[in-house]
C-alpha cells in the first residue's frame, strides 16, 4: 500500500505542475505573440495534445501492448525535455527582460518582441534538444578511472570493476540496449560487474523479457546488483527474482567475499536509500550491510543513492559506488539536484572514505543528454600510493 500511495501522491504534484507549465507555455509561444486564428488554435491545441502524452504515457505502458506503447512513449519523452528547455529559456527570457527593465506600453512593439522570443526560444529549445538525443542515440562511453585505497591488497592491484548504473529498462529502452551493453561491458574482460540500482522502469511482467540479455554478463568474480529507487516503484522483490534467474546476485544490505588466500576484499550492497517510504519491510542498512566484518580488509559498498555516503564513512567503507542523480542529464538540471544532495558526477573523498557517482547507463524521461553524457564506468583500483 505505501507503494501505491507514494506513487499517487507524486502523480497528483506531477498532474498539476504539468498543467501549469503548459498554461504558462500556451500564453507565452501562443498568446503573447498574437498569432492569428487559425494558427493559434492549432497551436493551442498542439500542446495541450503533447502535453497529455506525459501524462497517458504511464498508462499506456501498463495497459497497452508494448509495440503500441512505444508509439506514445517516445513523442511523451521528446516532447518532456523539449517542454523542460523551453519552460528554462523562456523564464529566463521573463528574468531578462524584468532586469532590463525592457517594458513597452506600445502593444504593436510587445507583440513584435514576444513574436520574436517565442521564434528565438523555439529555434534554441529544439538545437539543444537535438543535440541531446543525439547524445543519447550514440550510447554511454566508457569512462576509466584510477583509485588508490588504503586497505585495497597489494595483490589485488589492477581489479578491475564495471559499473553499470540507471539503465531504465523499460518501453523507451528495451531488449536491443541491454544487449549492446553487454557486448560492450564483456569486451572489457572485468573482473567484477556491479549494476548500481533503477534497472528498470515497469513492472517483470511487462518489461521483464527485455532484461534478458544481462544473462549473458560475465566477470570471473560475479556480476553484482542493488535496488534503486525505480526498482521498488516497479516492484523490488518481484525485480530481484528477476535478476537472480538471470545470474546475477543481489545484495540486499548484504556482504560476500571477494578473492582467497589474502588477496581478497569485502563486497557489500544495500537497498535503496528511500526503500522504506514505500515498503514496510525494507530499508537501506549499512550498519546490517557491514555486521560480523573479519580482519581488516578493503571494503566497497554499493549503494544507489548517493546520500547513503556519510552512513558509509561512519562505518569504515574505502570506497562507494553509486548513481541516481545522472549527473543531472539535461544541463542545468544538475544545479537543482545539487539542492538534494551535494554528490551529483564523479569522485569524492571524505578522510579515507571514497565516493564515486555515475552519471548513469541510460536515461530516465527524456531521451536526452546534454552536457552530461552515459557512462559505463570502469574502474581499476589499486593500493593508495601513500602506503
Amino acid at each position: 500500500m505505501r507503494r501505491y500511495a507514494f506513487i499517487a501522491i507524486f502523480a497528483l504534484a506531477v498532474l498539476s505542475l504539468l498543467i501549469v507549465a503548459h498554461f504558462y507555455l500556451v500564453q507565452r509561444l501562443v498568446i503573447d505573440p498574437a498569432i492569428p486564428t487559425p494558427l493559434q488554435v492549432y497551436l493551442v491545441l498542439f500542446i495541450c495534445a503533447a502535453g497529455s502524452t506525459i501524462v497517458f504515457a504511464p498508462l499506456g505502458e501498463r495497459l497497452l501492448p508494448r509495440p503500441v506503447a512505444q508509439v506514445i512513449a517516445w513523442p511523451s519523452s521528446l516532447w518532456m525535455g523539449l517542454t523542460f528547455y523551453l519552460l528554462i529559456l523562456l523564464l529566463l527570457s521573463d528574468l531578462t527582460w524584468t532586469l532590463l527593465g525592457a517594458t513597452t506600453s506600445d502593444p504593436a512593439q510587445f507583440v513584435a518582441a514576444a513574436r520574436g522570443r517565442a521564434v528565438g526560444v523555439t529555434l534554441l529549445a529544439l538545437t539543444i534538444g537535438g543535440i541531446g538525443l543525439r547524445a543519447v542515440l550514440r550510447g554511454p562511453v566508457v569512462k576509466r578511472l584510477e583509485l588508490g585505497l588504503r586497505r585495497w591488497p597489494r595483490e589485488l592491484n589492477g581489479f578491475r570493476i564495471v559499473q553499470l548504473s540507471d539503465i531504465h529498462i523499460s518501453t523507451t529502452v528495451g531488449r536491443r540496449f541491454a544487449q549492446s551493453l553487454v557486448d560492450r561491458v564483456n569486451e572489457l574482460r572485468p573482473d567484477l560487474i556491479v549494476v548500481t540500482g533503477d534497472l528498470v522502469d515497469g513492472d517483470v511482467e511487462r518489461v521483464g523479457p527485455e532484461v534478458a540479455p544481462f544473462a549473458d554478463l560475465r566477470a570471473p568474480h560475479g556480476v553484482f546488483f542493488v535496488t534503486g529507487n525505480h526498482d521498488y516503484y516497479s516492484g523490488a522483490d518481484a525485480w530481484v527474482r528477476r535478476v537472480e534467474e538471470l545470474g546475477l546476485r543481489p545484495l540486499r544490505n548484504q556482504r560476500v567475499v571477494i578473492g582467497s588466500n589474502g588477496a581478497s576484499f569485502d563486497l557489500a550492497g544495500v537497498e535503496d536509500y528511500h526503500a522504506h517510504l514505500i515498503s514496510r519491510h525494507r530499508r537501506s542498512d549499512v550498519a546490517e550491510a557491514v555486521r560480523d566484518r573479519e580482519g581488516d580488509r578493503a571494503l566497497v559498498l554499493l549503494a544507489h543513492d548517493p546520500a547513503t555516503f556519510p552512513a558509509a564513512v561512519r562505518h569504515g567503507v574505502d570506497l562507494q559506488l553509486s548513481g541516481h542523480t545522472h549527473g543531472g542529464q539535461i544541463w542545468p538540471f544538475k544545479y537543482f539536484v545539487r539542492l538534494a544532495t551535494p554528490y551529483v558526477a564523479g569522485h569524492y573523498r571524505d578522510g579515507d572514505s571514497q565516493l564515486y557517482v555515475s552519471r548513469g547507463t541510460g536515461f530516465w524521461g527524456p531521451p536526452m543528454r546534454f552536457l552530461a553524457p552515459a557512462e559505463i564506468t570502469e574502474i581499476h583500483l589499486h593500493t593508495d600510493s601513500a602506503e
